[in-house]
């Protein structure tokens, strides 16, 4: 009988998320903060998203043989705490906290497991209980779900676990090798994240938001140099300025930052407001710069020799998450195949922990070839809604979705759409996303302006039939989950421009028909209509709001915002008559 293993994530205190796989296929998961309605679900642990696992799988919580959490006791005889404690002398509470109870925070998040369980009806004494190192989760998530089989290369860089920061190994027949990681504060995720406090933006949400900004600045104004101590192999975080802590950081307001005065007093006063302007857009370009110079030196230097090898890469951590980056990574002639895990922020551990538990146990998970994970709702489900709602919408049932919200799309709309099962991870692929037309010119700023309501200079990204990607971009490496930008092809520029961004790039999803053949017939038909087989395509939500879950949420952002079209299965609802 298949085992199933219920991955449960929100260790540090945010995104968390629940999964679960029966034998080797994940069959579930979803985040916290799309139930809640709270982003991150700061705080929060994975209740309604591990409900909805058990419940979609159709099996009780008695029939639940293992729990994995992607966090686990690190020993005292560990190089990491003692890393922790030297490096943090200037808050020595935290030092000596790291020495002498340095697996607190493991203690108090396992309890917080049993009593979730409990709640769950998950009797703790009749489960295998499996804590993984919350970066073997990581890597996990990347490696197993990658479908190589050939060695791979393996690399994990987010802001930290539970003392990690920077992960460099391989995979060779289902098994993790470490070969080095690197210690908090010594974070190039917590480098970008405190220069992305610095910029105006919070961390863990806009780190997206300064890639977005660092194509219109100049890197070569500024050198960032003094933020950080590399020598090609290791490299030391300059606590004074990023990755402070206690008394150091800066203050304002009440707030601490994650960087300290004396940012403050080189670069001047953080950046407030939405507007991107000099020298803001350039600090932006240079810690870009330097953060892509700085893994990829490290990738060359840990992993060189396996790519040459073999030409397989896996990447996880929220630092995957940064497209430019993966795009020069791609860009390498060494590197014939990278894959990034969707979820690569810290809900994907869920995954990432379920999934090491697997291997352990001698089964091999499947490939992940979509994020289609989550619910699902009907049309009655969808009717019902409407039925309930405060605003009495009216509604009606489309024949042809695909066809007639082509036309929609084709005559300057934005389309709200809301189609099967809700997306694991932080990017719209055809499940809850907002569509517009790219080949009209001004659709980008009026879902920016009048829907999204974010920052001007932000991109959209297209989605396209499988087929096309070739043709708009200089590449045919897979892209089927939005984690790459590539360079898009002249003439292509003309054609779709509400979709490439300022530097001639475009975020990409190229969709294979087998894993959502709604969407596909949709830009098919769009492709009939205006010759592209290509989408804008945003995620389904209001400016700080998690992506919508439900169709009750669905129609609260529609009432929300100018959007005239939602369609929620077949069920169409408008806010003027066409």
């Amino acid at each position: 009988m298949s085992k199933k293993i219920l991955g449960l994530s929100g260790a540090l205190g945010h995104d968390s998320s629940a999964a679960l796989y029966i034998g080797g296929e994940l069959v579930a998961a979803a985040e916290e903060e799309r139930f809640l309605r709270d982003k991150h679900a700061k705080g929060k642990m994975p209740y309604e998203s591990a409900k909805f696992c058990l419940e979609f799988a159709g099996i009780k919580p008695d029939e639940i043989d293992v729990v994995a959490i992607p966090f686990a006791p690190i020993p005292i005889t560990s190089p990491a705490r003692w890393h922790f404690a030297r490096r943090y002398w200037y808050a020595p509470d935290r030092a000596l906290d790291a020495l002498f109870n340095g697996n607190r925070r493991y203690r108090r998040y396992r309890n917080n497991i049993f009593e979730l369980l409990k709640d769950l009806g998950i009797d703790r004494s009749k489960i295998e209980f499996e804590p993984v190192e919350h970066h073997l989760a990581h890597a996990s998530s990347a490696y197993h779900l990658s479908g190589f089989k050939e060695k791979t290369a393996i690399m994990g860089v987010d802001g930290k676990g539970e003392y990690a920061t920077t992960f460099f190994g391989y995979g060779e027949n289902g098994k993790i090798h470490k070969i080095k990681e690197f210690y908090d504060p010594d974070s190039l995720g917590g480098l970008y994240g405190a220069m992305t406090e610095y910029l105006g933006f919070q961390m863990l949400d806009g780190e997206f938001k300064v890639m977005g900004m660092a194509p219109y600045g100049d890197s070569s104004k500024h050198d960032f140099s003094r933020l950080i101590d590399f020598d090609g192999k290791d490299f030391r975080i300059n606590t004074q300025y990023v990755n402070t802590v206690g008394l150091r950081r800066y203050k304002q307001d009440g707030v601490g930052y994650y960087f300290g005065p004396k940012l403050i007093d080189w670069l001047g006063p953080k950046r407030e407001g939405d507007i991107a302007d000099a020298p803001y857009i350039d600090y932006a370009a240079t810690i870009q710069a330097l953060y892509e110079e700085v893994v990829l030196k490290l990738m060359d230097y840990y992993l060189g020799d396996i790519l040459r090898e073999t030409g397989k890469l896996a990447f996880s951590g929220g630092g995957a998450l940064n497209v430019k980056l993966n795009q020069k990574i791609i860009s390498r002639p060494e590197v014939k195949e990278l894959f990034v895990q969707p979820a690569s922020g810290d809900a994907g551990t869920a995954v990432g922990a379920a999934s090491y538990a697997a291997v352990k146990r001698g089964i091999t998970p499947q490939k992940m070839e979509h994020v289609y994970l989550g619910p699902s709702y009907s049309n009655e489900q969808c009717i019902s809604a409407c039925k309930e709602h405060e605003q009495s919408p009216e509604f009606e049932i489309v024949e042809n979705v695909p066809e007639y919200i082509a036309q929609v799309l084709a005559e300057g709309n934005p389309v709200a759409w809301f189609q099967g099962r809700m997306e694991f991870g932080p990017r719209a692929l055809g499940g809850r996303s907002i569509l517009g037309c790219p080949s009209i010119p001004g659709v980008a700023d009026r879902i920016n302006a009048q829907i999204k309501y974010r920052e001007r200079w932000r991109p959209f990204c297209p989605s396209m039939l499988d087929r096309v990607a070739p043709e708009m971009f200089k590449t045919d490496h897979p892209a089927p989950f939005m984690t790459f930008t590539f360079e898009v092809n002249d003439g292509w520029k003309e054609r779709v421009p509400e979709v490439v961004h300022e530097d001639g790039t475009a975020r990409a999803q190229a969709l294979k028909q087998e894993f959502n053949p709604r969407y596909y017939a949709l830009i098919e038909e769009v492709e009939k209509l205006t010759g592209s087989g290509v989408v804008l395509n945003t995620s389904l939500n209001r400016r700080g709001e998690p992506m919508v879950c439900s169709p009750k949420d669905a129609l609260n952002m529609f009432y929300g915002s100018d959007l005239e079209y939602l369609i929620m299965e077949d069920v169409l609802v408008t806010k003027k008559i066409r």
